[in-house]
């Protein structure tokens, strides 16, 4: 009976000990629940004067939603800090849209528009530039008064259902396209999103990412001349 009690208590410490731990290393550095958008500042572009429209809407039970309205418009929010992606790598988002865009096209610019996207964006870092990139940046921080970022990754809803995972951007190389949402098959319903940083930069541009990063949301449609709204339920990051 001792010997039974015994290993009862081990089990509790050992309970309580991984309970302990697993709080410890599942910890929030954001946990947005869109109550407001204040931790988020305008995302704007210099040939685009219509912005898309964000705003906090409230549901029928105290809950609320970040609202996007894209008419022929493109804007976004950045989030106002910066984490690294090595302690934190793991996100987690609700999201919705209306429709996807009929002339919505991930492989050409004209197409290059999306109900939504959630944004990666990894910090230049000069310390560990080549030359020519260096010479590139510090060009680039000339003319805009700060560095553009090193390379990004787009979580998009997708407008049509391509057979691939991962597409480059029709800009940039520098902005890898991860296809969560593809086509009409979802559209209406709340879906949550998984997905881990490290792994899908690995998988998108083959090598380590920088080591921070800041997060953005676009519902854009510029482009194609379409318009949609979406929302946002949650955004989460954790260790």
């Amino acid at each position: 009976m001792i010997h039974k009690n015994n290993c009862f208590a081990r089990f509790i410490l050992w309970a309580n000990l991984f309970f302990f731990v697993s709080v410890i290393f599942s910890q929030s550095i954001l946990l947005e629940p869109f109550e407001s958008i204040n931790n988020w500042k305008p995302l704007t572009f210099e040939k685009i004067e219509k912005h898309t429209q964000y705003s906090i809407e409230q549901g029928n039970f105290n809950e609320s939603y970040l609202k996007a309205e894209s008419n022929n418009s493109a804007s976004g929010l950045i989030w106002e800090k910066s984490f690294n992606v090595n302690e934190s790598p793991l996100l987690r988002w609700k999201w919705k849209v209306s429709n996807v865009y009929s002339k919505g096209n991930a492989k050409e610019k004209m197409g290059d528009d999306y109900p939504v996207r959630i944004y990666v964006m990894f910090e230049y870092d000069p310390k560990s530039a080549g030359f020519w990139e260096s010479a590139l940046y510090e060009s680039a921080k000339l003319f805009y008064g700060e560095y553009p970022p090193h390379s990004s990754l787009n979580y998009i809803w997708a407008n049509k259902n391509y057979s691939e995972k991962i597409i480059p951007n029709s800009y940039t190389e520098k902005a890898q396209m991860i296809l969560l949402q593809k086509g009409k098959t979802n559209v209406g319903k709340w879906m949550v999103e998984n997905v881990n940083i490290l792994k899908d930069y690995r998988k998108a541009f083959g090598e380590e990412p920088p080591k921070k990063a800041s997060l953005a949301i676009m519902s854009d449609s510029d482009n194609t001349g379409e318009s949609t709204t979406a929302w946002i339920d949650f955004i989460e990051l954790t260790r």
